[in-house]
C-alpha cells in the first residue's frame, strides 16, 4: 500500500517546507556502530533519491570527539557534491575544519553554538562569550569564499545543568550569530523539554529582534514526544525548514537525557496529509531507513516507519 495520508489542508501553513535532513551527520554520530564509508555514502544517495535537497553529510571534527565520523573527507570524495542542486553541508567546528571544508569544495557549512555558558563549556570547551570569537573568524572566511553559513543554537528550550533558558538569552545568542553573518539560525531542543506555546515566543522574540522567521529552522528532539507538535508550531510562526533525521536517527552525545531526533518519515507524513509540499517520495523515504536499520542493526524508531512495517 502506498504510504500516504488523506489529505486535508490546515490553514496558516506555507505551501512547502524544506526538510533539512541530518540523519548521516547527527544520527549516525550518536550510534555505537561505526559504519563504513561506503554504507554511508549509499545512505546519502538514498536520501537524495527520496527527493531530500537538503542533507547534512558529515562533520569535520576532530576524530577523537567524534570517530563516528572519522572519515569525513573518504566520504566526500565518494560524494557527487552539489550535484543537481542538493545542499550537502557539513558540520565545521573551527577554522581547522574550514580549511578542510574548502580543501573539499564543500559549498555548505554549519556551525554549532550555545545558548547557555554550561553547555559551551562542556561542548565547545569556550565560554559563551569566546565560543563568538572563535567563530567569527569561521563564519567571515566562509562567506568570502561564498557558502552558506547555518548556525545552529543548541540548548533554546531548556538546559540539564541550567534549568530553563530565557528566551531573551536566546534571542541575544541567535543574533550574535546572525551578526556574524550566518545565513540561517536553526533553533535546537537538545534536551527536547520544548512545548507550542514556548516556541511561538521564540520565534516571535527573534522576529521582533529584526531574525526573519524565514531564516530560521526548527531542530526539535523527541524526549517528551513534542518534537512533532513543536515543528508544526514553527511552520505556524512561518518558519519554512525543518531538521529531522531518517527513521529518528541521533540525539546528542554531549547530553545524556537527549534522545532522538525528530524522524523525517513522521514530519513528511503530516505534512502530506496536510497538503503542504516536500518533494520526498514517503515510500522510498521508509524504505532507506529500514535498509539503514540493518545496517544498524535495530529497528527505526519512527512512528511512521513502524507503522507501515
Amino acid at each position: 500500500m502506498t504510504a500516504l495520508p488523506q489529505v486535508v489542508p490546515l490553514a496558516g501553513l506555507p505551501p512547502a517546507i524544506t526538510i533539512y535532513e541530518v540523519g548521516p551527520r547527527d544520527g549516525l554520530q550518536n550510534e555505537a556502530a561505526v559504519l563504513g564509508t561506503d554504507v554511508k555514502a549509499e545512505f546519502i544517495r538514498r536520501l537524495v533519491g527520496c527527493g531530500l535537497r537538503t542533507v547534512e553529510i558529515t562533520s569535520f571534527v576532530h576524530p577523537r570527539w567524534v570517530p563516528q565520523l572519522a572519515d569525513a573527507e573518504q566520504l566526500v570524495d565518494q560524494l557527487d557534491v552539489g550535484a543537481g542542486g542538493v545542499r550537502m553541508p557539513v558540520l565545521v567546528p573551527n577554522e581547522r575544519g574550514l580549511d578542510r571544508a574548502l580543501d573539499k569544495g564543500i559549498r555548505d557549512i554549519a556551525i554549532f553554538a550555545s545558548a547557555t555558558e554550561s553547555f559551551a563549556q562542556r561542548n565547545l570547551n569556550r565560554s559563551y562569550d569566546d565560543q563568538f570569537a572563535m567563530f567569527e573568524p569561521v563564519v567571515a572566511r566562509a562567506r568570502e569564499a561564498g557558502m552558506t553559513v547555518r548556525g545552529y543554537l543548541s540548548m533554546c528550550f531548556g538546559d540539564p545543568w541550567e534549568g530553563p533558558v530565557p528566551i531573551a538569552q536566546v534571542v541575544e545568542a541567535g543574533g550574535r550569530l546572525m551578526a556574524l553573518g550566518c545565513t540561517e539560525l536553526s533553533l535546537g531542543d537538545t534536551i527536547g523539554v520544548g512545548t507550542p506555546g514556548h516556541v511561538e515566543k521564540l520565534v516571535a522574540g527573534l522576529t521582533d529582534a529584526g531574525v526573519s522567521a524565514d531564516s530560521l529552522g526548527g531542530h526539535f528532539h523527541d524526549t517528551y514526544g513534542q518534537a512533532l507538535a513543536n515543528a508544526l508550531a514553527a511552520m505556524r510562526c512561518g518558519v519554512t525548514t525543518i531538521d529531522a533525521s531518517a527513521g529518528g536517527l541521533g540525539g546528542c552525545p554531549f547530553a545524556d537525557s537527549a534522545t532522538g531526533n525528530l524522524a523525517t518519515e513522521d514530519v513528511v507524513w503530516q505534512l502530506h496529509g496536510m497538503g503542504v509540499e516536500t518533494g520526498v517520495d514517503l515510500d522510498a523515504l521508509v524504505a532507506t531507513s529500514r535498509w539503514m536499520g540493518e545496517q544498524l542493526g535495530k529497528p527505526p524508531v519512527s512512528r511512521v516507519v513502524t507503522a507501515l512495517a
